[in-house]
This record gives structure tokens, C-alpha cells and sequence, in this order.
């Protein structure tokens, strides 16, 4: 749309189902790079993207054209689908429903990114558990333990 402009930084976390750590290290740059298709091809712009077995951060400049759920079902789904059609699972692959996104000034982007590649460190210290909720914290965003990300059992 002529005369829109925007600045718009996501940060969305989504994590496999039940917080299985099912994301295999031989292929999850792969993964990485189909999601990087994904927000590519719908002109969105990616900052950073990284995870955990169980977990992914996914940092992007987001274009006003399309909704973040649109983006996130896109992603989810045809996730999905490429990592149960290439078949890196045993059993059929799914991720949690649901995701949570932050939005970030640009000066912020650099630590963001820093914190987003540095994820497997970042996590020898801390649970996904802990990160969870020290993010919905510091962005003062209440939650209801009931429907929050579980620990592993």
C-alpha cells in the first residue's frame, strides 16, 4: 500500500507437542531454512531463528500485510508437513498449539539476535521452562499456570 510505513520485529516461540525433544540436530538447519522460506516468501524479512529439541525462536521484520496468525499457521503447518514428509520422525511430528510473540524497537534487534543464536548456551544455564517465564515476566504478561508450557515429565 503506497505511503505505509512500518518497523515492525517479532520474536515467536513455539515448541513440538507435549515438549518432545524431537527436532534431530542432523536436520533442524534444514528446518531452519524451510521456515526461513516460508517468512521469505511471504516478503516478511528473518532476523534470526534458532532452538532446542523441543523448542524454536524465530526472529523477523514482519510486513503489515498479512496477520501474525496467518503467518504462524503457515509456518506451523508446513513445518509440519516437510518434517513428516521427509520422514526425520519415528512417529507422525506436531507442534504445541498455540505460540507467543514479542514485539522489539530496533535497537533492540542486535541483542535479540545475539540471545536467539546463542540458544544451546543460553540453555545449559536455563530450562525452556524458566526462559518461558521470565520473557511473559519481563514483558509483564499475565498467564494462567493452567495453560502455560509444562515441564517435562
Amino acid at each position: 500500500m503506497a505511503n505505509t510505513f512500518t518497523q515492525i520485529h517479532i520474536q515467536v516461540i513455539f515448541a513440538v507437542k507435549f515438549r518432545t525433544a524431537l527436532i534431530g540436530h542432523e536436520w533442524e538447519d534444514d528446518l531452519y531454512r524451510y521456515i526461513t522460506g516460508i517468512i521469505q516468501n511471504r516478503n516478511h524479512k528473518m532476523l534470526a531463528i534458532n532452538g532446542m529439541p523441543d523448542h524454536i525462536h524465530v526472529f523477523f521484520g514482519m510486513r503489515p500485510d498479512q496477520s501474525l496468525s496467518e503467518l504462524m499457521q503457515e509456518i506451523k503447518i508446513g513445518s509440519m508437513n516437510w518434517i513428516n514428509n521427509s520422514r526425520y520422525c519415528k512417529s507422525k511430528f506436531y507442534w504445541q498449539n498455540g505460540y507467543s510473540a514479542f514485539s522489539y524497537s530496533k535497537s533492540h534487534l542486535g541483542v535479540v539476535t545475539k540471545y536467539i543464536q546463542n540458544q544451546k548456551e543460553h540453555h545449559r544455564k536455563k530450562t525452556f521452562l524458566e526462559e518461558y517465564q521470565m520473557i511473559l515476566e519481563k514483558f509483564k504478561i499475565p498467564y494462567d499456570e493452567r495453560y502455560i508450557f509444562k515441564p517435562l515429565e
